[in-house]
């Protein structure tokens, strides 16, 4: 399934139970000789909520939280029967997300994320102890770019360009993701403002590199538009992979995402559990 071109590999682990994720994530989603893909997604059981989700990056590390899994989970858990409701409270490393299904004849076509409220990323930009990032300078090989840091459950370093096709992110990606002020690794966002509401966003992802999108990613952008006067409270991010609609609300201070979940294809693989 994919989340604005964000694709992951998605196993109901009630069925299915996988005793390496780690492993297997690396496997399938090398791209010419396994599945190809983002990375793994666990569906589960839950003591505290109607399902659990854990995440593995194509590199094999667990992630926290992904906005668009997050989306994708909603649609195969509807449209697969495994529950009637169309609000459904789901168990991530990051706390809890209540996600709101939209129907198109009786299927989901677009989900709603309940994201949480936004917290800073602290980091040691200048030798005086961890603390919020905004709008910093950076410098990777001789150039300085300018970021702020926002967490949705995993860190993000976001970074406002003029133009957001000159920037080389194969080559500066990986380099600002092991940046020595990130010492656990960070996701980077680069962003380029367009008419009134509307953000051009490319991402790397801490532990998948270069990716069609990034849920979380999407918010922070958003998040740090408005804490920099760039943006409104409601924004559209534009990525490779498709847009998502991000609302910061003023009242409650949670991010709501919406965007649509795609099924791509449905597949058997064997697993050697030795």
């Amino acid at each position: 399934m994919h989340g604005a071109g964000n694709d992951y590999i998605y196993v109901d682990t009630t069925r299915f139970p996988i005793a390496h994720p780690e492993e297997l994530s690396k496997i399938w989603s090398a791209p010419h000789t396994g599945i190809g893909s983002d990375g793994l997604v666990l569906i589960g059981p839950s003591k505290t909520a109607d399902f659990s989700m854990r995440i593995f990056n194509a590199d094999g590390s667990e992630a926290k939280m992904c906005g668009n899994a997050s989306r994708c989970i909603g649609k195969y858990l509807f449209d697969y029967g495994l529950t009637s409701k169309t609000e459904i409270i789901l168990e991530t490393l990051s706390g809890i997300k209540v996600l709101i299904l939209h129907l198109v004849d009786g299927k989901v076509n677009e989900v709603t994320v309940d994201m949480g409220i936004p917290a800073d990323e602290p980091a040691d930009y200048d030798g005086k102890g961890a603390r919020p990032m905004r709008e910093h300078p950076i410098e990777v090989d001789g150039i300085e770019y300018v970021g702020t840091t926002v967490s949705m459950g995993n860190p993000h370093l976001v970074i406002f360009v003029p133009d957001i096709e000159a920037i080389n992110l194969p080559a500066v990606g990986p380099k600002l993701e092991t940046h020595p002020l990130f010492p656990g690794r960070i996701n980077v966002e680069f962003a380029q403002i367009l008419e009134e509401g509307k953000i051009r966003m490319r991402v790397w992802e801490r532990g998948s590199g270069i990716t069609q999108a990034c849920g979380t990613g999407a918010c922070a952008t958003a998040v740090a538009a408005f804490l920099t006067g760039r943006a409104g409270r409601e924004s559209t991010i534009l990525m490779d992979g498709g847009s998502l609609h991000i609302r910061w609300d003023v009242d409650t201070e949670h991010v709501m995402m919406t965007g649509t979940a795609t099924r791509v294809f449905d597949g058997e693989i064997e697993v050697d559990e030795n």
